[in-house]
């Protein structure tokens, strides 16, 4: 398995990636923008996207989004082929994908957006704290990404203060603890946060 940093060489992979993408945000439900091959394309040719390979096969993808003039990037679009889940590979892209936006952009707050569990885990393990979305960007044109989600009209309704989504950011700035401490990921506390803001928010939505 190879985890490369895409360049335009990998072109040939942008309609399976697009696919990919289309079918895990149709399962899913939420998250997940509809991307077009030209708009791919360009991530790889930027050096902004991280690919893995399974020699010629496609086994899955991430890029970078930069927001408010590059003062806030996002690492979006995690996909993960079926056929090779739950081996790691989303953790080791993620990983990779995050080390690329810290060399491209070094000054840049990274944040995420997300109701999966396992990202959520992934964010915490690189350092990434849970933020309201107030301290998230205020760049227009990356909240409009939400208008594909269900739960676009509850984003909306709360003037884009919440949603079923948790807001985590890295901040390069704050003071990195050289040892820090793990703590552990508690999935039960999590799921539960989830299953709260749920219940407020679609009841809210009934009314």
């Amino acid at each position: 398995m190879r985890i490369l940093i895409a360049d335009k060489s990998h072109s040939i992979y942008a309609e399976i990636i697009c696919q990919a993408i289309a079918k895990a945000a149709q399962i899913r439900g939420t998250g997940i923008a509809k991307r077009e091959p030209d708009y791919i394309n360009a991530k790889m040719k930027k050096g902004d996207a991280v690919i893995a390979l399974d020699g010629d096969q496609f086994a899955g993808f991430c890029y970078i989004e930069s927001w408010s003039h590059a003062k806030f990037v996002a690492n979006s679009g995690l996909i993960v082929d079926p056929d090779y889940r739950n081996i790691g590979l989303a953790k080791q892209i993620k990983q990779k994908i995050f080390d690329q936006s810290r060399i491209k952009f070094p000054d840049a707050k990274i944040f995420s957006i997300t109701t999966g569990l396992a990202v959520l885990k992934m964010n915490s393990d690189l350092g990434y704290k849970p933020m309201p979305f107030s301290e998230l960007t205020d760049d227009q044109s990356f909240w409009n990404g939400c208008q594909t989600c269900k739960n676009y009209d509850i984003l909306q309704r709360t003037n884009q203060k919440m949603c079923l989504c948790t807001g985590m950011l890295f901040d390069p700035k704050a003071k990195q603890d050289p040892k820090p401490k793990k703590h552990p990921f508690d999935k039960k506390i999590w799921k539960r946060i989830r299953e709260l803001k749920q219940s407020i928010l679609l009841k809210k939505d009934k009314k």
